[in-house]
């Protein structure tokens, strides 16, 4: 039987837009595309939420990372 990570990790495609950000926290992955004027903030594939700004979007995406990994 296949556990949930392998499922979701088989479904993993890039999100829709312009992939404008990228990188590797604590193990994590966080992603920023660019989706009809929002930011979209991507946490190991999953929507976090939109922002207009990018830095706003990083910044988010940082301490959200940070917050759940301690």
């Amino acid at each position: 039987m296949k556990t949930f990570l392998q499922l979701r990790e088989a479904k993993s495609k890039m999100p829709p837009g312009q992939h404008v950000f990228d990188t590797k926290l604590k193990g994590t992955e966080i992603m920023i595309h660019k989706h009809r004027g929002k930011f979209q903030l991507y946490i190991d594939g999953e929507k976090l939420d939109d922002f207009s700004k990018m830095d706003a979007a990083k910044k988010a995406g940082i301490e959200f990372v940070k917050a759940a990994k301690e």
